[in-house]
C-alpha cells in the first residue's frame, strides 16, 4: 500500500480519489454506493457506514452512531423549533460547533461515523406536518440562515472557512440538507409521502422550496444534499436531474455527494411506479440524474444487473464514488485530522455543552402572555403545584432524532430549585384520554401559592409519519387547563410544550391564567431553562417561527394543497405570515419580554438607482391596477451586477424598563402596491440584540437589493420591481419607503 498514489498525503486529493476508484473492479465499485459501503480489503480501503445523524445533538438513529458503556449519552440540545425560536445565528453555529466536537470524540473512539445526516431544513408549509419539530419554521430566508450557520458549526475548520479550493477543504465533520424538495407531507388522512406528488408552481419552487438549499450550498458549503421520498410534478425527486444534476450540482456548485432518503429508490418502484421501472432501471436512472449514494441496499442489488444490461455506465459510477470519496478525505478518514486527535471522552457530555443546552432552551422560550404576574418571586411563591401531562417531562423534551441524553432535568426538577413542588400529572399521557386525573391536580392548585401547567403535544401527536388532523390540544387537556386555573390559590402559569402551533384562545382570554409560554421541546435541561424563566433569573427574548392558526384553518384548505398563495376558486387562504391575511392565535414572529423595547431609525437609504444600459431589458409584472405601473416595472436580478447595490439600516434599540434583556429586531420588506400575488411582507435580515435596563444598542443591518427586494413572478423568474418598496421593523414599529429607480445610460 506504501505504493499506492491514494495513500500518499502529498498528492491533492482529486489524483488521490481516482488512483482509490480505478484500483476498483466494477463489482468492487458497486459494493461501495450504499451506506453500508463494503470496503475492499484486496486494496487496503475500509469498510464505511454513511448513516449517522446529528440533528440537534449526536444521535443513535442511523447505524454509524452507538452509545455503550464508555460512551453512555451525548448532549441533547433542544428541538431545532425551539432553536431557530432564539433568532440567534451565533447560537445556532456555536450548537453545531459543539455537536461536531461530541460527534469526532466518539469518533476518536469508534463510536461514531463522519458523515451526519442533519440538518432539515424544509419550510413548514402547514402546522398539520409532523415534522415541523426538526424544522426551523415557516420563513425560507430564515431557514436558510439556520441551516448555513449550523452547517458551518458542524463543518468548519477554524482558519480553512476561505480556502480558494473548496473541493479540498477540509471538514470537521460532514453535515447534509434535507430533504430536497417541496417534501412537508407526511402520512395525512391516507395520503403518504411514499405516494404523494406535490404538484408545484415554478414560483413557489424558487421563492420557497429551493431557497434554503440554495443558502445552504452557497452560503453554508455544505457536503451533502438529500432528495426525499415524494414526487414533484409527477418526478420523484431522486430521479429528477434537473434538481440534482442541474440545479443542486450545476447551478448551486456543489462540493459533495447527494444522497438518497432511506430506500427511496425501492419506493420509486414499489409505490410511485415511476414509469413501470424495474430495479435495474430505477438504479440506472437516479445514477443518472446525480444520486451519488444510496441509504439502501437498491444499488448495492441491483446496479451490477443494471451495468450487465447496458443501462449504467461505469464512468457514472465511478463519478459519484470521486464526490463520495472526495468528502471522506477532506474528513481526514484516510490520514487522520491531527486537530482533532486530542478529543475524546471528556468532551462529550461536558459541562459547558450542558449549560449552551440549557442556554439554547432559554433563549428559544417565547413568552406570550403576562398578565402583570411573571417572573415570579421565589421568596414569595415557595410552594408551587406542578401539574399537567409535560410537568415530569423527561423524553417528550427531547423531541425525536435523538440520541441518549447525558442527563435530564425535568419541570418538576427545574421548579423545585425554586421552592416545594407538588406534582400531580393531571393526565395520564399527551393523548389526555382519563379526565380522573384531573381532580388531584385541582386539588394540588388549591394548596399553592402559584400552579404552572404543562401541557402540549408529543411524538404521539406529531413527528415523522404522523401528520395532524386538528390544531386543538388533545383529550381533556383543555378541560384540565380550565378547572385547575379555576380552582387555583395563586396565579395561573400556562406552559405549552409543542412543534407546530396549537389554537390555546381559550387560555389566551382566560383572565385566571395570567401567563402563557411556549417552550417547543426544550432538550436535556428543558425543565431548568423552564423554571428560570418563570422565576426570571433569565428574561424570555424568543419570537415565534411559525404561525399559530385559529382551529378552523384546517377546514380552509387540506394539508396537500401545495400552493403558498391563496386559491381563490376554491376559497383556499394563503400560506405562513407572507400570504395568510386572516386572523391568528399569535403570529409570526411574536414574543413578549419582561421589560420593554423602543425602537428609533438611526440612519436609513431611502433611494436607490439601478444604472441600466441598452443591453437590459425591461420585464413586465401584472398590476391590479394597471394605472400604478411605472415604465419599466422590473429587471432581471440575474441582469445586474446585485453587489454593486447595497443599502444600509441602523436601528437604536432602547430598554426602557427595569430589567436586562435580549431584543429580536425583525426587518421585512413590502414590495411596491399593486404588484399582483406579491408576498403582503417577507424577511430579510434579523438580529438578536441584548440591551441593559435603561440603556441602549444600536444595531446594523446590510442590504443587498436584489435579496431583500426582490420577488418572484409567477413565470418563476427572479425581478428587482422599480417603484416604492417599504422597509418594515418589528410588528410595524418603524418603517419608512425605499424608492427604487432605474437610470438608462444612453
Amino acid at each position: 500500500m506504501s505504493n499506492f498514489a491514494y495513500c500518499d498525503s502529498s498528492l491533492p486529493f482529486a489524483v488521490r480519489v481516482k488512483d482509490l476508484v480505478d484500483r476498483m473492479t466494477l463489482m468492487e465499485k458497486i459494493n461501495q454506493l450504499g451506506d453500508n459501503a463494503f470496503g475492499v480489503p484486496r486494496i487496503g480501503l475500509e469498510k464505511y457506514e454513511w448513516w449517522s445523524e446529528a440533528l440537534h445533538g449526536v444521535s443513535n438513529v442511523g447505524r454509524g452512531t452507538h452509545f455503550d458503556n464508555l460512551i453512555p449519552g451525548a448532549t441533547s440540545f433542544p428541538t431545532v423549533i425551539l432553536t431557530a425560536a432564539s433568532f440567534n445565528e451565533s447560537l445556532w453555529k456555536t450548537i453545531g460547533q459543539a455537536v461536531s466536537t461530541e460527534a469526532r470524540a466518539m469518533y476518536n473512539l469508534g463510536r461514531a461515523g463522519l458523515t451526519y445526516w442533519s440538518p432539515t431544513i424544509n419550510v413548514a408549509r402547514d402546522p398539520r406536518w409532523g415534522r415541523i419539530t426538526e424544522t426551523p419554521g415557516e420563513d425560507p430566508f430564515v431557514v436558510g440562515t439556520y441551516a448555513s450557520n449550523y452547517v458551518r458549526g458542524l463543518q468548519d475548520v477554524e482558519g480553512t472557512e476561505n480556502v480558494t479550493d473548496l473541493n479540498s477543504r477540509p471538514l470537521k465533520v460532514s453535515a447534509c440538507c434535507k430533504h430536497a424538495a417541496a417534501y412537508d407531507v407526511d402520512n395525512w388522512l391516507g395520503v403518504d409521502r411514499y405516494h404523494f406528488d406535490a404538484r408545484v408552481t415554478e414560483q413557489d419552487m424558487v421563492e420557497t422550496f429551493l431557497r434554503p438549499f440554495e443558502m445552504c450550498v452557497k452560503d453554508g458549503d455544505v457536503s451533502s444534499v438529500m432528495c426525499s421520498y415524494n414526487r414533484v410534478n409527477g418526478i420523484p425527486t431522486c430521479a429528477d436531474p434537473r434538481l440534482l444534476k442541474e440545479t443542486i450540482r450545476g447551478d448551486w456548485d456543489l462540493h459533495g455527494y447527494i444522497v438518497a432518503d432511506c430506500d427511496s429508490i425501492e419506493v420509486m418502484v414499489d409505490f410511485h411506479k415511476w414509469l413501470g421501472d424495474t430495479q435495474e432501471d430505477a438504479v440506472a436512472q437516479t445514477l443518472k440524474a446525480g444520486l451519488d449514494l444510496d441509504c439502501g441496499d437498491y444499488y448495492t442489488q441491483f446496479t451490477g444487473p443494471a451495468a450487465k444490461q447496458g443501462k449504467v455506465r461505469e464512468e457514472d459510477i465511478d463519478k459519484s464514488l470521486k464526490y463520495l470519496y472526495t468528502v471522506l478525505m477532506r474528513l481526514g478518514f484516510f490520514d487522520g485530522s491531527p486537530s482533532f486527535n486530542s478529543l475524546g471522552k471528556n468532551d462529550v457530555c461536558s459541562d459547558k455543552h450542558i449549560e449552551l443546552a440549557t442556554e439554547a432552551a432559554r433563549e428559544g422560550i417565547v413568552l406570550l402572555k403576562n398578565n402583570k404576574t411573571l417572573p415570579l418571586q421565589s421568596s414569595k411563591f415557595r410552594k408551587i403545584a406542578v401539574v399537567g401531562p409535560h410537568a415530569n417531562a423527561t423524553s417528550a423534551m427531547i423531541g425525536n432524532y435523538a440520541g441518549i441524553p447525558c442527563q435530564i432535568t425535568a419541570p418538576i426538577d427545574g421548579f423545585s430549585k425554586y421552592g416545594k413542588v407538588i406534582y400531580e400529572m393531571g393526565c395520564g399521557e399527551v393523548l389526555c384520554k382519563n379526565e380522573s386525573f384531573i381532580f388531584p391536580a385541582m386539588k394540588a392548585a388549591k394548596n399553592a401559592d402559584a400552579t404552572v401547567i404543562l401541557a402540549g403535544l408529543g411524538l404521539s401527536v406529531e413527528q415523522e409519519s404522523l401528520d395532524r388532523v386538528d390544531l386543538l390540544l388533545p383529550g381533556y387537556q383543555t378541560q384540565l387547563i380550565n378547572q385547575v386555573a379555576a380552582v387555583s390559590k395563586g396565579p395561573v402559569i400556562l406552559v405549552i410544550m409543542s412543534a407546530g402551533g396549537v389554537d390555546i384562545s381559550f387560555a389566551k382570554e382566560n383572565e385566571n391564567i395570567k401567563a402563557i409560554l411556549w417552550a417547543g421541546y426544550p432538550g436535556e435541561e428543558g425543565g431548568q431553562a423552564i423554571a428560570d424563566v418563570v422565576f426570571g433569573k433569565y428574561n424570555p427574548g424568543g419570537r415565534l417561527p411559525i404561525t399559530w392558526h385559529e382551529a378552523n384553518y384546517v377546514d380552509l384548505l387540506p394539508l396537500t394543497s401545495m400552493p403558498l398563495r391563496p386559491i381563490d376558486s376554491l376559497g383556499y387562504p394563503g400560506r405562513t405570515y407572507k400570504f395568510f391575511n386572516g386572523s391568528t392565535v399569535y403570529p409570526f414572529g411574536y414574543g413578549l419580554s419582561y421589560t420593554h423595547f423602543n425602537y428609533s431609525l438611526v440612519s436609513s437609504q431611502r433611494s436607490l438607482l439601478v444604472n441600466l444600459t441598452k443591453f437590459h431589458h425591461c420585464r413586465n409584472l401584472t398590476y391590479d391596477n394597471d394605472a400604478n405601473k411605472p415604465p419599466c416595472p422590473a429587471v432581471l436580478t440575474n441582469d445586474i451586477e446585485c453587489n454593486n447595490y447595497i443599502f444600509e439600516l441602523e436601528i437604536e434599540v432602547q430598554n426602557v424598563g427595569e430589567r436586562d434583556g435580549s431584543e429580536v429586531v425583525l426587518v421585512y420588506s413590502k414590495p411596491p402596491k399593486g404588484i399582483a400575488e406579491a408576498p403582503l411582507k417577507q424577511m430579510i435580515g434579523f438580529n438578536r440584540v441584548f440591551v441593559k435596563a435603561r440603556k441602549n444598542e444600536k444595531v446594523n443591518f446590510v442590504f443587498n437589493a436584489c435579496k431583500s427586494l426582490g420577488i418572484v413572478d409567477y413565470k418563476a423568474y427572479q425581478l428587482l420591481p422599480s417603484g416604492q418598496h417599504t422597509i418594515v421593523v418589528g410588528d410595524d414599529v418603524v418603517s419608512y419607503p425605499i424608492q427604487v429607480s432605474f437610470g438608462f445610460d444612453q
